[in-house]
């Protein structure tokens, strides 16, 4: 069974149908077949932007956790070995929340969904 770890981006970006998700990616979420994870540093990261209008949308936080809810989405925690994980990755890239979904993803054998090139270097399953 497959499993994902969707980026902060596309939990958003799935909510208004964006033109910028990809195909591979929309599959991937429609997939009633694979189980689908948003990390609690989505969530963290989605509250830090809306408190500093970095980013706006109807409804705020809680409108984030229903878009989770709604589409079925799992949350994950963060856990002992995600840190562990975490502390033991090269700086490719310098955004803490996305390095924590990175470790979040090996740790849990997970891909990510992401559009991010910086996520794309390190050494993990991802798809777009």
């Amino acid at each position: 069974m497959n499993r994902y770890l969707l980026d902060t981006h596309v939990v958003l970006w799935i909510a208004v149908n964006s033109p910028l998700l990809s195909e591979i990616a929309k599959h991937a979420v429609l997939d009633i077949n694979a189980e689908k994870y948003v990390s609690v540093v989505s969530v963290w990261e989605t509250a830090i932007k809306l408190g500093t209008s970095k980013l706006n949308f109807d409804g705020g936080l809680p409108e984030f956790y229903k878009i989770i809810d709604d589409n079925g989405f799992k949350t994950l925690h963060i856990e002992k070995e995600h840190l562990l994980i975490l502390g033991r990755l090269p700086f490719y890239h310098k955004d803490p929340f996305d390095r924590l979904i990175v470790s979040t993803a090996l740790a849990e054998k997970m891909r990510i969904i992401t559009i991010d090139e910086n996520i794309q270097k390190y050494d993990v399953p991802w798809i777009w």
